[in-house]
């Protein structure tokens, strides 16, 4: 048992996720160890040495995790659990760049099994390890809230435990495969079940916790940065003067992160800038739609 912090963030050697384990990295202290993960052991490698030459005040240390390994991710949360007692931050940031020029069912599969299969076995293996007082945070999107979907699949998600949740996600990529998506009322555009599938398992697995969490302290929530200027989005939108730089988006998810007491009133919720966006607020969206090859 160690009484230094531990943190770890996935999705991590480029972009809004190396951006992450830089503040934390500076805003943590020199005890604490912030753990940089990704898929490709080089970018990790050369990711974490870095951040840990450029004024980092914690410890950094890189870490190969392919989150689609669910076996992999429970490995790594054992091993931290036995070794320090637990972790105290984890951000779940994975995400499969998604482009416009490409059919979406081409790209389903990686895309599903990063964000969603990332995120199901992230709050599924870490959640019994976070230490009292920790946060568990998923980046999301706005467009995670329930009204950008069409009607029809509200129930699939509305008060899902995590398993329907993953049944729901399946489901939809089965549909995405056999050309039947648009009759069920699902978008073209597949970071919008997306996104509302990674908040509702974050709202799941609240659920489930949430008189315990707040009694300690704890946090569990998803995250929206809003809009990131990377590679990642950049097909995607035509306006970006808004965008913010992987930096400026960190910043505002740390302040949420590192605060010393958590605001019970964003337990379980999607969050955007320290406020709640409402779960059943928003409209499908179709301007994208218009970007698609089919």
């Amino acid at each position: 048992m160690t009484a230094s912090r531990i943190a770890l963030v996935t999705g991590a050697n480029q972009g809004l996720g190396r951006a992450l384990v830089e503040g934390l990295a500076a805003r943590m202290g020199p005890d604490d160890l912030v753990l940089l993960t990704g898929r490709n052991a080089r970018r990790v490698a050369e990711a974490a040495e870095d951040v840990a030459s450029s004024g980092a005040r914690a410890k950094v240390e890189g870490r190969v995790l392919d989150v689609t390994d669910a076996d992999a991710v429970a490995a790594t949360a054992a091993e931290l659990a036995e070794r320090h007692g637990g972790v105290d931050i984890v951000i779940s940031n994975a995400v499969a760049r998604v482009l416009p020029d490409r059919s979406q069912a081409e790209q389903a599969d990686e895309a599903i099994d990063v964000a969603n299969g990332g995120t199901h076995a992230v709050l599924r293996s870490f959640g019994p390890v976070l230490r009292p007082g920790g946060r568990l945070i998923v980046v999301a999107s706005s467009l995670g809230t329930l009204g950008h979907l069409d009607p029809r699949l509200h129930p699939m998600f509305d008060g899902a435990t995590l398993d329907q949740v993953e049944y729901a996600v399946e489901s939809w990529r089965s549909a995405v495969h056999s050309r039947t998506a648009e009759e069920a009322g699902w978008p073209r555009w597949l970071n919008v079940p997306s996104k509302v599938a990674q908040v509702a398992a974050v709202r799941a697995v609240a659920a489930e916790r949430r008189e315990a969490d707040l009694a300690t302290g704890t946090l569990i929530a998803s995250v929206c940065p809003g809009m990131v200027d990377t590679a990642t989005s950049r097909p995607w939108f035509s306006d970006f003067s808004q965008a913010r730089t992987p930096a400026e988006a960190a910043r505002a998810v740390l302040d949420l992160v590192l605060a010393e007491e958590a605001d019970p009133a964003l337990y379980g919720e999607l969050v955007r800038f320290g406020k709640v966006l409402p779960w059943h607020d928003g409209t499908p969206p179709t301007e994208q739609d218009e970007l698609l090859t089919p």
